[in-house]
Protein backbone atom coordinates (compact mmCIF):
# COMPACT_ATOMS: atom_id res chain seq x y z
CA UNK A 1 0.00 0.00 0.00
CA UNK A 2 1.60 3.24 -1.15
CA UNK A 3 1.42 6.30 1.09
CA UNK A 4 1.55 8.65 -1.90
CA UNK A 5 -1.98 8.11 -3.24
CA UNK A 6 -5.16 8.77 -1.24
CA UNK A 7 -7.17 5.78 -0.03
CA UNK A 8 -10.95 5.58 -0.52
CA UNK A 9 -12.73 7.52 2.22
CA UNK A 10 -13.79 5.75 5.41
CA UNK A 11 -17.43 6.12 6.41
CA UNK A 12 -17.01 6.53 10.16
CA UNK A 13 -19.69 6.30 12.81
CA UNK A 14 -20.14 9.35 15.11
CA UNK A 15 -17.41 9.68 17.75
CA UNK A 16 -19.92 9.47 20.63
CA UNK A 17 -21.14 6.12 19.31
CA UNK A 18 -17.58 4.87 18.79
CA UNK A 19 -16.63 5.94 22.32
CA UNK A 20 -19.54 3.91 23.72
CA UNK A 21 -18.34 0.94 21.66
CA UNK A 22 -14.82 1.40 23.03
CA UNK A 23 -16.01 1.47 26.65
CA UNK A 24 -17.98 -1.74 26.14
CA UNK A 25 -15.12 -3.75 24.59
CA UNK A 26 -14.19 -6.68 26.84
CA UNK A 27 -10.53 -5.75 27.11
CA UNK A 28 -10.86 -2.03 27.86
CA UNK A 29 -13.75 -2.57 30.30
CA UNK A 30 -11.67 -5.23 32.13
CA UNK A 31 -8.63 -2.96 32.18
CA UNK A 32 -10.73 -0.13 33.65
CA UNK A 33 -12.18 -2.45 36.31
CA UNK A 34 -8.70 -3.56 37.37
CA UNK A 35 -7.49 0.05 37.46
CA UNK A 36 -10.33 0.91 39.86
CA UNK A 37 -9.64 -2.21 41.94
CA UNK A 38 -5.91 -1.53 42.31
CA UNK A 39 -4.84 0.02 45.62
CA UNK A 40 -1.97 0.39 48.09
CA UNK A 41 -1.70 -3.38 48.54
CA UNK A 42 -1.48 -4.15 44.82
CA UNK A 43 2.00 -5.34 43.87
CA UNK A 44 3.67 -5.51 40.48
CA UNK A 45 6.91 -7.01 39.21
CA UNK A 46 9.86 -5.23 37.61
CA UNK A 47 8.02 -5.02 34.28
CA UNK A 48 4.87 -3.54 35.82
CA UNK A 49 2.86 -6.76 35.53
CA UNK A 50 0.80 -8.08 38.42
CA UNK A 51 2.78 -10.49 40.63
CA UNK A 52 1.56 -14.10 40.42
CA UNK A 53 0.01 -13.96 43.89
CA UNK A 54 -2.34 -11.16 42.80
CA UNK A 55 -3.59 -12.78 39.59
CA UNK A 56 -6.28 -15.02 41.19
CA UNK A 57 -7.83 -12.02 42.96
CA UNK A 58 -7.68 -9.94 39.76
CA UNK A 59 -9.37 -12.77 37.85
CA UNK A 60 -12.05 -12.94 40.54
CA UNK A 61 -12.66 -9.17 40.28
CA UNK A 62 -13.23 -9.64 36.55
CA UNK A 63 -15.44 -12.68 37.02
CA UNK A 64 -13.04 -14.85 35.05
CA UNK A 65 -12.90 -18.60 35.58
CA UNK A 66 -11.19 -21.53 33.95
CA UNK A 67 -7.57 -22.34 33.20
CA UNK A 68 -6.98 -19.09 31.24
CA UNK A 69 -8.46 -16.80 33.90
CA UNK A 70 -5.12 -15.72 35.38
CA UNK A 71 -3.58 -15.14 31.93
CA UNK A 72 -6.60 -13.07 30.80
CA UNK A 73 -6.43 -11.02 34.00
CA UNK A 74 -2.72 -10.44 33.43
CA UNK A 75 -3.41 -9.28 29.87
CA UNK A 76 -6.12 -6.87 31.05
CA UNK A 77 -3.67 -5.46 33.62
CA UNK A 78 -0.97 -4.93 30.95
CA UNK A 79 -3.50 -3.06 28.83
CA UNK A 80 -4.46 -0.88 31.82
CA UNK A 81 -0.78 -0.08 32.33
CA UNK A 82 -0.04 0.65 28.64
CA UNK A 83 -3.21 2.74 28.24
CA UNK A 84 -2.37 4.95 31.24
CA UNK A 85 -5.21 3.68 33.44
CA UNK A 86 -2.72 2.66 36.14
CA UNK A 87 0.87 3.70 36.77
CA UNK A 88 3.75 2.36 38.83
CA UNK A 89 4.51 4.89 41.58
CA UNK A 90 7.40 3.05 43.24
CA UNK A 91 9.39 0.62 41.12
CA UNK A 92 11.43 -0.59 44.08
CA UNK A 93 8.37 -1.39 46.21
CA UNK A 94 6.28 -2.41 43.19
CA UNK A 95 3.33 -0.20 44.15
CA UNK A 96 0.79 1.36 41.81
CA UNK A 97 -1.87 4.06 41.67
CA UNK A 98 -4.66 5.11 39.35
CA UNK A 99 -3.33 6.62 36.14
CA UNK A 100 -4.20 10.08 34.86
CA UNK A 101 -6.23 8.65 31.97
CA UNK A 102 -8.61 6.58 34.13
CA UNK A 103 -10.79 9.63 34.82
CA UNK A 104 -11.12 10.24 31.06
CA UNK A 105 -13.23 7.11 30.67
CA UNK A 106 -16.01 8.62 32.77
CA UNK A 107 -15.40 12.38 32.58
CA UNK A 108 -13.65 12.88 29.25
CA UNK A 109 -14.96 13.70 25.79
CA UNK A 110 -15.63 10.95 23.22
CA UNK A 111 -12.28 11.87 21.66
CA UNK A 112 -10.57 11.39 25.05
CA UNK A 113 -12.11 7.94 25.42
CA UNK A 114 -11.07 6.99 21.91
CA UNK A 115 -7.53 8.17 22.67
CA UNK A 116 -7.36 5.75 25.62
CA UNK A 117 -8.79 2.96 23.44
CA UNK A 118 -6.17 3.63 20.74
CA UNK A 119 -3.43 3.22 23.36
CA UNK A 120 -5.01 -0.10 24.39
CA UNK A 121 -5.17 -1.15 20.75
CA UNK A 122 -1.46 -0.45 20.25
CA UNK A 123 -0.65 -2.59 23.28
CA UNK A 124 -2.68 -5.52 21.93
CA UNK A 125 -1.21 -5.18 18.43
CA UNK A 126 2.28 -5.29 19.92
CA UNK A 127 1.38 -8.46 21.85
CA UNK A 128 -0.20 -10.01 18.75
CA UNK A 129 3.13 -9.83 16.90
CA UNK A 130 4.93 -11.84 19.61
CA UNK A 131 4.93 -15.66 19.37
CA UNK A 132 3.78 -17.87 22.24
CA UNK A 133 7.14 -18.08 24.02
CA UNK A 134 5.66 -20.21 26.80
CA UNK A 135 4.54 -22.76 24.23
CA UNK A 136 7.98 -22.75 22.66
CA UNK A 137 9.61 -23.43 26.04
CA UNK A 138 7.19 -26.33 26.60
CA UNK A 139 8.14 -27.67 23.17
CA UNK A 140 11.85 -27.49 24.03
CA UNK A 141 11.25 -29.38 27.30
CA UNK A 142 9.11 -31.97 25.52
CA UNK A 143 11.97 -32.60 23.09
CA UNK A 144 14.37 -33.24 25.96
CA UNK A 145 15.90 -29.77 26.19
CA UNK A 146 16.73 -27.86 29.31
CA UNK A 147 13.82 -25.52 29.00
CA UNK A 148 16.13 -22.61 28.27
CA UNK A 149 15.29 -20.90 25.02
CA UNK A 150 17.81 -19.22 22.75
CA UNK A 151 15.76 -16.37 21.26
CA UNK A 152 18.38 -15.82 18.55
CA UNK A 153 17.75 -19.34 17.29
CA UNK A 154 14.00 -18.72 16.83
CA UNK A 155 12.71 -18.22 13.33
CA UNK A 156 11.09 -14.98 14.44
CA UNK A 157 11.78 -11.47 13.23
CA UNK A 158 9.74 -9.01 15.33
CA UNK A 159 9.93 -6.24 12.71
CA UNK A 160 8.88 -8.59 9.91
CA UNK A 161 6.06 -10.04 12.02
CA UNK A 162 4.71 -6.59 12.89
CA UNK A 163 5.03 -5.53 9.24
CA UNK A 164 3.13 -8.62 8.09
CA UNK A 165 0.27 -7.96 10.53
CA UNK A 166 0.20 -4.28 9.48
CA UNK A 167 0.00 -5.39 5.84
CA UNK A 168 -2.90 -7.74 6.56
CA UNK A 169 -4.77 -5.05 8.51
CA UNK A 170 -4.03 -2.52 5.77
CA UNK A 171 -5.59 -4.81 3.16
CA UNK A 172 -8.58 -5.45 5.44
CA UNK A 173 -8.99 -1.65 5.72
CA UNK A 174 -8.85 -1.28 1.92
CA UNK A 175 -11.44 -4.01 1.43
CA UNK A 176 -13.70 -2.32 4.01
CA UNK A 177 -13.52 1.24 2.69
CA UNK A 178 -13.83 -0.01 -0.89
CA UNK A 179 -17.27 -1.49 -0.13
CA UNK A 180 -20.33 0.47 -1.17
CA UNK A 181 -21.97 -0.02 2.22
CA UNK A 182 -20.93 1.56 5.50
CA UNK A 183 -19.55 -1.78 6.73
CA UNK A 184 -17.53 -4.27 4.76
CA UNK A 185 -18.52 -7.91 4.27
CA UNK A 186 -16.63 -10.60 6.22
CA UNK A 187 -13.39 -11.57 4.48
CA UNK A 188 -12.24 -15.22 4.34
CA UNK A 189 -8.95 -15.70 6.17
CA UNK A 190 -7.30 -17.56 3.23
CA UNK A 191 -8.09 -14.66 0.88
CA UNK A 192 -6.73 -12.11 3.36
CA UNK A 193 -3.49 -14.06 3.87
CA UNK A 194 -3.12 -14.54 0.11
CA UNK A 195 -3.62 -10.81 -0.52
CA UNK A 196 -0.35 -10.14 1.31
CA UNK A 197 1.69 -13.18 0.26
CA UNK A 198 0.73 -13.94 -3.35
CA UNK A 199 2.45 -11.59 -5.84
CA UNK A 200 0.02 -9.64 -8.00
CA UNK A 201 1.59 -10.92 -11.21
CA UNK A 202 1.42 -14.59 -10.18
CA UNK A 203 -1.39 -16.23 -12.18
CA UNK A 204 -1.37 -19.45 -10.18
CA UNK A 205 0.19 -19.67 -6.69
CA UNK A 206 3.07 -22.14 -6.38
CA UNK A 207 3.06 -24.91 -3.77
CA UNK A 208 5.63 -22.93 -1.79
CA UNK A 209 3.39 -19.86 -1.74
CA UNK A 210 0.36 -21.96 -0.78
CA UNK A 211 2.34 -23.36 2.15
CA UNK A 212 3.18 -19.80 3.22
CA UNK A 213 -0.53 -18.91 3.04
CA UNK A 214 -1.45 -21.92 5.21
CA UNK A 215 1.22 -21.03 7.76
CA UNK A 216 0.04 -17.42 7.79
CA UNK A 217 -3.56 -18.53 8.38
CA UNK A 218 -2.50 -20.30 11.58
CA UNK A 219 -0.71 -17.17 12.82
CA UNK A 220 -3.57 -14.90 11.83
CA UNK A 221 -6.09 -17.16 13.55
CA UNK A 222 -4.21 -16.64 16.84
CA UNK A 223 -3.79 -12.91 16.19
CA UNK A 224 -7.43 -12.20 15.35
CA UNK A 225 -8.51 -14.13 18.45
CA UNK A 226 -6.37 -11.62 20.40
CA UNK A 227 -7.67 -8.61 18.51
CA UNK A 228 -11.38 -9.37 18.85
CA UNK A 229 -11.64 -8.55 22.62
CA UNK A 230 -10.23 -5.05 22.05
CA UNK A 231 -13.01 -4.42 19.53
CA UNK A 232 -10.92 -4.19 16.36
CA UNK A 233 -12.61 -7.04 14.50
CA UNK A 234 -15.49 -9.49 14.50
CA UNK A 235 -13.89 -12.88 14.01
CA UNK A 236 -15.12 -16.38 13.27
CA UNK A 237 -12.10 -18.60 14.06
CA UNK A 238 -10.73 -21.45 11.98
CA UNK A 239 -12.73 -24.62 12.64
CA UNK A 240 -10.53 -26.67 14.96
CA UNK A 241 -11.83 -29.86 13.37
CA UNK A 242 -9.70 -28.95 10.35
CA UNK A 243 -6.59 -29.41 12.49
CA UNK A 244 -6.02 -33.01 13.54
CA UNK A 245 -3.16 -31.95 15.83
CA UNK A 246 -1.31 -28.81 16.84
CA UNK A 247 1.38 -29.29 14.18
CA UNK A 248 -1.04 -29.43 11.23
CA UNK A 249 -1.79 -26.48 9.01
CA UNK A 250 -5.15 -26.04 7.32
CA UNK A 251 -5.11 -26.84 3.62
CA UNK A 252 -6.62 -24.35 1.22
CA UNK A 253 -10.43 -24.68 1.06
CA UNK A 254 -11.64 -26.83 -1.81
CA UNK A 255 -14.79 -24.87 -2.61
CA UNK A 256 -16.71 -21.79 -1.57
CA UNK A 257 -19.23 -23.71 0.53
CA UNK A 258 -16.67 -24.50 3.24
CA UNK A 259 -14.62 -21.30 3.10
CA UNK A 260 -16.16 -19.92 6.31
CA UNK A 261 -14.67 -22.85 8.23
CA UNK A 262 -11.22 -21.41 7.50
CA UNK A 263 -11.93 -18.22 9.39
CA UNK A 264 -13.90 -15.06 8.55
CA UNK A 265 -12.95 -11.57 9.71
CA UNK A 266 -14.59 -8.16 9.48
CA UNK A 267 -13.51 -4.76 10.79
CA UNK A 268 -15.90 -3.28 13.33
CA UNK A 269 -16.87 0.42 13.02
CA UNK A 270 -14.50 0.99 15.96
CA UNK A 271 -11.80 -1.01 14.18
CA UNK A 272 -12.22 1.09 11.05
CA UNK A 273 -11.71 4.22 13.16
CA UNK A 274 -8.66 2.69 14.83
CA UNK A 275 -6.93 1.57 11.65
CA UNK A 276 -7.57 4.94 9.99
CA UNK A 277 -5.98 6.68 13.00
CA UNK A 278 -2.92 4.40 12.66
CA UNK A 279 -2.69 5.07 8.90
CA UNK A 280 -2.82 8.83 9.46
CA UNK A 281 -0.12 8.51 12.11
CA UNK A 282 2.02 6.59 9.61
CA UNK A 283 1.69 9.36 7.01
CA UNK A 284 -0.97 7.89 4.71
CA UNK A 285 -3.64 10.04 3.08
CA UNK A 286 -6.67 8.30 4.62
CA UNK A 287 -9.74 10.54 4.15
CA UNK A 288 -13.07 10.13 5.91
CA UNK A 289 -16.50 11.07 4.62
CA UNK A 290 -17.26 14.55 5.97
CA UNK A 291 -13.68 15.84 5.72
CA UNK A 292 -14.69 18.22 2.90
CA UNK A 293 -17.90 19.55 4.45
CA UNK A 294 -16.37 22.88 5.50
CA UNK A 295 -14.26 23.37 2.36
CA UNK A 296 -15.12 25.12 -0.92
CA UNK A 297 -16.90 23.55 -3.89
CA UNK A 298 -13.60 23.24 -5.76
CA UNK A 299 -12.20 21.04 -2.95
CA UNK A 300 -15.42 18.99 -2.93
CA UNK A 301 -15.42 18.31 -6.69
CA UNK A 302 -11.69 17.56 -6.85
CA UNK A 303 -11.69 15.60 -3.60
CA UNK A 304 -14.58 13.30 -4.54
CA UNK A 305 -13.24 12.71 -8.06
CA UNK A 306 -11.73 9.33 -7.17
CA UNK A 307 -14.31 8.35 -4.53
CA UNK A 308 -16.55 5.30 -5.06
CA UNK A 309 -20.10 6.45 -5.98
CA UNK A 310 -21.68 5.82 -2.55
CA UNK A 311 -18.87 7.67 -0.75
CA UNK A 312 -19.05 10.61 -3.19
CA UNK A 313 -22.81 10.78 -2.63
CA UNK A 314 -22.41 10.74 1.17
CA UNK A 315 -19.64 13.38 1.10
CA UNK A 316 -21.76 15.65 -1.10
CA UNK A 317 -24.74 15.31 1.24
CA UNK A 318 -22.51 16.40 4.16
CA UNK A 319 -21.34 19.40 2.13
CA UNK A 320 -24.83 20.46 1.03
CA UNK A 321 -26.26 20.13 4.54
CA UNK A 322 -24.18 23.14 5.65
CA UNK A 323 -25.27 25.45 2.81
CA UNK A 324 -28.26 27.29 1.42
CA UNK A 325 -29.33 25.37 -1.74
CA UNK A 326 -29.21 28.17 -4.34
CA UNK A 327 -25.87 29.52 -3.10
CA UNK A 328 -24.48 25.97 -3.07
CA UNK A 329 -25.62 25.41 -6.67
CA UNK A 330 -23.91 28.63 -7.85
CA UNK A 331 -20.70 27.69 -6.03
CA UNK A 332 -20.71 24.21 -7.56
CA UNK A 333 -21.22 25.54 -11.08
CA UNK A 334 -18.42 28.07 -10.70
CA UNK A 335 -16.05 25.34 -9.49
CA UNK A 336 -16.98 23.05 -12.41
CA UNK A 337 -15.53 25.35 -15.06
CA UNK A 338 -12.13 24.72 -16.57
CA UNK A 339 -10.18 23.20 -19.46
CA UNK A 340 -7.64 21.26 -17.38
CA UNK A 341 -7.46 17.47 -17.42
CA UNK A 342 -9.62 17.09 -14.29
CA UNK A 343 -12.39 19.43 -15.47
CA UNK A 344 -14.69 16.83 -17.15
CA UNK A 345 -14.81 14.73 -13.99
CA UNK A 346 -15.43 17.88 -11.90
CA UNK A 347 -18.43 18.65 -14.10
CA UNK A 348 -19.73 15.08 -13.71
CA UNK A 349 -19.43 15.36 -9.91
CA UNK A 350 -21.09 18.80 -10.12
CA UNK A 351 -24.00 17.30 -12.09
CA UNK A 352 -24.37 14.54 -9.49
CA UNK A 353 -24.24 17.09 -6.66
CA UNK A 354 -26.87 19.31 -8.31
CA UNK A 355 -29.21 16.31 -8.54
CA UNK A 356 -29.25 16.37 -4.71
CA UNK A 357 -30.03 20.08 -4.43
CA UNK A 358 -33.55 19.99 -5.83
CA UNK A 359 -35.74 22.52 -7.63
CA UNK A 360 -34.44 25.52 -5.66
CA UNK A 361 -31.25 25.34 -7.77
CA UNK A 362 -33.13 26.29 -10.98
CA UNK A 363 -32.13 30.01 -11.05
CA UNK A 364 -28.43 29.06 -10.87
CA UNK A 365 -28.81 26.66 -13.82
CA UNK A 366 -30.64 29.24 -15.93
CA UNK A 367 -27.81 31.72 -15.32
CA UNK A 368 -25.33 29.44 -17.15
CA UNK A 369 -27.46 28.42 -20.15
CA UNK A 370 -25.22 30.44 -22.50
CA UNK A 371 -21.97 29.22 -20.93
CA UNK A 372 -19.98 27.08 -23.39
CA UNK A 373 -18.83 24.63 -20.69
CA UNK A 374 -21.94 24.50 -18.50
CA UNK A 375 -24.83 25.21 -20.90
CA UNK A 376 -25.31 21.59 -21.92
CA UNK A 377 -25.18 20.38 -18.33
CA UNK A 378 -27.73 23.07 -17.37
CA UNK A 379 -30.16 22.03 -20.11
CA UNK A 380 -29.98 18.39 -19.03
CA UNK A 381 -30.67 19.32 -15.39
CA UNK A 382 -33.56 21.67 -16.25
CA UNK A 383 -35.17 19.12 -18.55
CA UNK A 384 -34.85 16.32 -15.98
CA UNK A 385 -36.50 18.58 -13.37
CA UNK A 386 -39.43 19.43 -15.64
CA UNK A 387 -38.54 23.11 -16.06
CA UNK A 388 -40.44 25.11 -18.68
CA UNK A 389 -38.96 27.06 -21.59
CA UNK A 390 -35.64 25.23 -21.79
CA UNK A 391 -33.91 26.40 -25.00
CA UNK A 392 -32.79 23.53 -27.25
CA UNK A 393 -29.03 22.97 -27.43
CA UNK A 394 -27.09 23.67 -30.61
CA UNK A 395 -25.35 20.78 -32.37
CA UNK A 396 -22.01 22.22 -31.24
CA UNK A 397 -23.15 22.13 -27.62
CA UNK A 398 -24.46 18.55 -27.96
CA UNK A 399 -21.16 17.28 -29.33
CA UNK A 400 -19.10 19.22 -26.76
CA UNK A 401 -21.20 17.79 -23.91
CA UNK A 402 -20.84 14.28 -25.37
CA UNK A 403 -17.03 14.53 -25.49
CA UNK A 404 -16.99 16.01 -21.98
CA UNK A 405 -19.21 13.22 -20.62
CA UNK A 406 -17.13 10.41 -22.13
CA UNK A 407 -13.93 12.09 -20.88
CA UNK A 408 -15.41 12.20 -17.36
CA UNK A 409 -16.46 8.55 -17.50
CA UNK A 410 -12.99 7.57 -18.70
CA UNK A 411 -11.43 9.40 -15.76
CA UNK A 412 -13.91 7.93 -13.26
CA UNK A 413 -14.09 4.32 -14.40
CA UNK A 414 -11.49 3.61 -17.08
CA UNK A 415 -12.50 1.10 -19.74
CA UNK A 416 -15.63 -0.15 -17.95
CA UNK A 417 -18.53 -2.12 -19.42
CA UNK A 418 -20.78 0.91 -18.81
CA UNK A 419 -18.49 3.10 -20.88
CA UNK A 420 -18.31 0.49 -23.63
CA UNK A 421 -22.12 0.48 -23.79
CA UNK A 422 -22.15 4.30 -23.92
CA UNK A 423 -19.65 4.31 -26.81
CA UNK A 424 -21.66 1.72 -28.77
CA UNK A 425 -24.85 3.72 -28.19
CA UNK A 426 -23.31 6.97 -29.42
CA UNK A 427 -22.01 5.43 -32.63
CA UNK A 428 -25.31 3.67 -33.27
CA UNK A 429 -27.56 6.70 -32.67
CA UNK A 430 -25.56 9.09 -34.81
CA UNK A 431 -24.29 7.63 -38.08
CA UNK A 432 -22.07 10.63 -38.84
CA UNK A 433 -20.77 11.02 -35.28
CA UNK A 434 -17.04 10.70 -36.02
CA UNK A 435 -17.21 12.94 -39.10
CA UNK A 436 -18.29 15.79 -36.81
CA UNK A 437 -16.78 14.83 -33.46
CA UNK A 438 -13.15 15.37 -34.46
CA UNK A 439 -13.90 19.09 -35.00
CA UNK A 440 -15.17 19.59 -31.39
CA UNK A 441 -13.14 22.27 -29.61
CA UNK A 442 -12.57 20.33 -26.39
CA UNK A 443 -9.14 19.52 -24.89
CA UNK A 444 -10.07 15.85 -24.55
CA UNK A 445 -11.51 15.31 -28.06
CA UNK A 446 -8.59 13.27 -29.44
CA UNK A 447 -8.24 11.17 -26.27
CA UNK A 448 -11.97 10.42 -26.22
CA UNK A 449 -12.01 9.38 -29.88
CA UNK A 450 -8.98 7.16 -29.34
CA UNK A 451 -10.74 5.51 -26.40
CA UNK A 452 -13.87 4.99 -28.50
CA UNK A 453 -11.72 3.27 -31.14
CA UNK A 454 -10.24 1.06 -28.45
CA UNK A 455 -13.58 0.20 -26.84
CA UNK A 456 -15.92 -0.31 -29.81
CA UNK A 457 -16.24 -4.00 -30.73
CA UNK A 458 -17.02 -3.32 -34.42
CA UNK A 459 -13.69 -3.11 -36.29
CA UNK A 460 -15.08 -0.76 -38.95
CA UNK A 461 -16.49 1.69 -36.38
CA UNK A 462 -13.28 1.43 -34.32
CA UNK A 463 -11.24 2.35 -37.38
CA UNK A 464 -13.46 5.40 -38.00
CA UNK A 465 -12.91 6.51 -34.42
CA UNK A 466 -9.11 6.17 -34.70
CA UNK A 467 -9.07 8.15 -37.97
CA UNK A 468 -11.17 10.86 -36.32
CA UNK A 469 -8.74 10.95 -33.37
CA UNK A 470 -5.82 11.43 -35.79
CA UNK A 471 -7.65 14.35 -37.45
CA UNK A 472 -8.39 15.91 -34.06
CA UNK A 473 -4.70 15.74 -33.08
CA UNK A 474 -3.66 17.25 -36.41
CA UNK A 475 -6.18 20.07 -36.03
CA UNK A 476 -4.93 20.97 -32.56
CA UNK A 477 -1.26 20.54 -33.40
CA UNK A 478 -0.89 17.45 -31.15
Amino acid sequence: MSDSSPLPPARLHPEAELARDALSTPLLSRAARLARWAGPDTRVDAGGGLVDEQLPEAADVLGLTGRDAAADAGEAWRVALDAGLVEVVDEKEGTVAAGADLALLTGGSPQDVLGVWLAALEAVLADASVPDLGGLVDAVVAEGGSGELDLDSLDWNPEAEAEFLDGVLGNLYLLTVGEEGAAGAPVPLPALAASVLVPGDMAEPTNDVLEQVSDAMVRLDDQFRMLEPVGLVEYRPVDEALLSDADDEPAAPVDETDVSRYGMVRLTPLGLYGLRARLLEAGFDAPAVGDLADKGADALLDGTAAFPPAAAHAETEHWLARREPLAAARELLAAARGTDEGAPLRRLRCQQALSLVGASAEPALREVLDDAELGGLARVWLTEHGAADVPPPSETMIFWLTIDTVAAQLAAEGNSEELRALVEGLARQHSGFFATAWRVDHPATADVLEAMGRLHPDKKVAKEARKAAFKARSQHGG
